[in-house]
């Protein structure tokens, strides 16, 4: 087996719809994957990501993202970041926790200073300085502002989770998601419960990192008109004091209910200021497939467009004819190893509140039994085509898009170009749709929502 700087090649494919050539490769000593994507974007991205799914919402992974930013080995700062950007020429640099991963992404056109920035990230996520007292800086802490005062608690991830607990979208979507995923790891809280925060022992902590953020459980991906070998030869540099260890990080999948469940979460509300009762939030989710079957995830991507998307949509439509709330909630989503689709009403009267749930089904049933309009069909299949080649990812780099998006398979063990490479399941669904437009993939997607499954 001939090496590339300690990788093997695994496989080269070339995806036409980015102009990129696409290679795959593993770290012979450690099982790391490597994501090589060539093309001519001087705006060069790398990415180093690891599964990290929590068992608990003390915020273990939030927590640690924090603490890996601030200061390692070779770098030894108080806030290394903080120092680099003063003298970068970053398009972009941050770090992001998922409900089951943890990415640090950078980006330049400068390739000295893309090299920099790797240089900076491959060692505080394989060489940070674990201390108490960063658990304490970034996670928690009591803290007392009197002699004679209170203890409270303080930290700079207890602090901006008690801001996002304050939010009633941030706790319906919390709520929601574990609701759907109650035996997975998605259904606690990776960002960290404010209640549950302060559970969490430096043990626990240094535990964690020991269990995750090893080159066995390392995703790596690079982007751009760097060097494909100078990729290969830094990244082992990285990788090749460490050893393979057997790294349990797997998300499980969720079972799917026998029945409909009907979960309640009350949240702080003051009205509106006039004397008016507090309002509702109500949502109805679906558990669906997994990310496995691009052309199914293309046919709901149209279906989901069809039903909310647009102000024409007829199930956002009927929501809002109804008069029963004030703005139409959900979509699809492929946030999750399995993904999902909802749909529901904010500010709905509690009175009221019995009425959306059946007002969504009925709504579904009847688009499931007489279909939904050809020309609807074919304007979302046009705006989501169009999407996909405009490839318009505002102020993020494009390689930063990609990954995101190639991690909602690869994160799972499947094929990171397949969320990538548009054009067979777009060209499936619209042979599909020419053949038989009244049973198109999305008319009978529809039916599979009539009934909650989750």
């Amino acid at each position: 087996m001939t090496l590339i700087h300690g990788f093997e090649f695994v496989r080269e494919t070339t995806v036409p719809e980015l102009n990129t050539r696409a290679r795959l490769y593993r770290h012979a000593r450690t099982g790391a994957e490597l994501l090589s994507l060539e093309n001519d974007d001087e705006n060069k991205v790398f990415g180093i990501t690891f599964r990290t799914p929590p068992a608990d919402s003390t915020g273990l992974p939030h927590i640690l993202e924090h603490v890996v930013l601030a200061g390692s080995e070779k770098y030894p700062l108080k806030d290394p970041f903080f120092e680099m950007v003063k003298g970068s020429l970053a398009t972009y640099i941050n770090a992001m926790t998922f409900p089951d991963k943890t990415v640090y992404p950078a980006a330049s056109t400068n390739l000295q200073d893309f090299y920099n920035l790797l240089d900076v990230y491959a060692d505080a996520v394989f060489h940070p300085l674990m201390t108490p007292e960063k658990l304490a800086q970034e996670g928690w802490h009591y803290e007392l502002d009197a002699a004679d005062g209170p203890l409270t608690f303080k930290g700079v991830v207890f602090n901006e989770m008690k801001g996002a607990y304050s939010s009633p979208d941030n706790l319906l979507d919390r709520t929601s998601r574990r609701a759907l995923f109650p035996d997975n790891t998605y259904g606690v809280d990776s960002g960290g419960d404010p209640a549950a925060i302060p559970d969490l022992t430096y043990e626990q902590f240094s535990a964690f990192y020991q269990a995750y953020y090893h080159p066995s459980n390392a995703l790596l991906y690079f982007y751009g008109d760097d060097d494909p070998q100078e990729r290969l030869r830094r990244m082992d540099a990285y990788l090749a004091p460490f050893e393979r260890a057997a790294v349990d990080s797997a998300v499980a999948l969720q079972p799917v209910f026998d029945a409909p469940r009907q979960v309640r979460h009350p949240y702080s509300a003051n009205g509106d200021g006039d004397g008016a009762a507090p309002r509702a939030f109500v949502e109805v989710n679906w558990l669906l497939p997994e990310y496995d079957d691009p052309a199914l995830v293309m046919a709901l991507s149209v279906l989901s467009d069809c039903l909310v998307d647009t102000p024409a949509s007829p199930l956002r439509k009927t929501l809002i004819d109804s008069g029963l709330g004030e703005e139409v909630l959900g979509g699809f989503s492929t946030y999750t190893r399995q993904t999902t689709f909802s749909a529901g009403l904010k500010g709905v009267a509690v009175a009221d509140a019995g009425k959306v749930e059946p007002l969504i089904l009925d709504t579904l049933a009847q688009l499931a039994g007489d279909g939904i309009d050809p020309a609807m069909i074919a304007a979302a299949v046009n705006t989501i085509e169009f999407q996909l080649r405009e490839n318009n990812t505002g102020r993020a780099p494009r390689g930063l898009a990609l990954l995101l998006r190639a991690l909602s398979t690869w994160l799972h063990g499947r094929d990171p170009l397949a969320p990538l490479a548009f054009e067979a399941p777009l060209a499936a669904f619209k042979d599909a749709l020419a053949a038989d437009p009244a049973t198109s993939a999305a008319s009978s997607a529809a039916t599979c929502w009539t009934t909650p499954t989750a």
